[in-house]
């Protein structure tokens, strides 16, 4: 049975002090999840320490990096290597967000090298994948999330993949408040297993956890962490409301 994941992504927002805050209200809540649950906290650099710290000694809580870089060291001012996040025990980090898609020109390629660097130094990915709304309009969102997929992870061997997250964000959807249908969500996912166990293999498409992210929010979390091949949220803005988050928390 795949875990289902609450995943927060602050994003750049937020002080420490208003991130401890909101960290001391969530696990103070003393929600209680089940063995086959677990919620990541993907918070800005600064503040990995301090989250790790915070959560560290509660069951099936996490922390996730927001970005690293593609290569391994070297003259890249500004930037954080998957080795430097290795070693403050960091073991998830997002790769291929569509606003570091947008913004800061990643490609497929690069992202392949991101998630390499991350497996050899045993931090999972959080690999986002999703479409545009003029691909969605057109019909071939499949394909074009499917590229994605093609270009950034088929280079890895089963068991590789199997240990990976997905997190599937149609980029329409992201900070708009439109969010897809249970139905067109759910198609995505399964598109996404049938063109994982086409590639690999029934036992890697099932072992697979796929996410979905966009708009999720406190009042549709229910509805669409229910469908069959979600296996929980990518959440960015709810997941700065306590009160919200703990209700998608309880949701997965």
């Amino acid at each position: 049975m795949r875990k289902q994941i609450a995943a927060a992504n602050w994003k750049m927002n937020m002080t420490f002090q208003q991130g401890e805050k909101l960290l001391d209200e969530i696990l103070g809540a003393e929600i209680a999840m089940g063995a086959q649950q677990q919620t990541i906290f993907a918070v800005p650099y600064p503040y990995l320490l301090m989250t790790r710290s915070e959560v560290e000694e509660e069951f099936n809580y996490e922390v996730a990096a927001q970005n690293c870089h593609h290569l391994k060291s070297g003259a890249y001012t500004g930037e954080v290597s998957v080795e430097m996040l290795h070693s403050i025990n960091i073991k998830y980090c997002i790769t291929g967000h569509s606003e570091r898609r947008e913004y800061n020109g990643e490609t497929n390629a690069m992202l392949a090298e991101k998630v390499n660097l991350c497996l050899e130094h045993y931090i999972t990915p959080i690999f986002c994948c999703g479409e545009p709304l003029g691909i969605r309009e057109a019909g071939t969102q499949n394909e074009f999330v499917a590229l994605q997929l093609k270009e950034s992870l088929f280079h890895l061997p089963a068991e590789k993949v199997r240990t990976l997250i997905i997190a599937y964000e149609p980029i329409w959807a992201i900070g708009t408040g439109k969010v897809a249908t249970v139905e067109q969500a759910e198609e995505v996912h399964l598109d996404l297993r049938k063109l994982l166990e086409t590639r690999y293999n029934a036992a890697t498409a099932g072992s697979v956890r796929i996410l979905y992210g966009g708009s999720v929010n406190a009042g549709n979390a229910s509805q669409l962490l229910a469908a069959a091949n979600i296996d929980g949220a990518l959440v960015g803005g709810a997941s700065l409301k306590p009160e919200d988050f703990l209700s998608i928390i309880a949701a997965a």
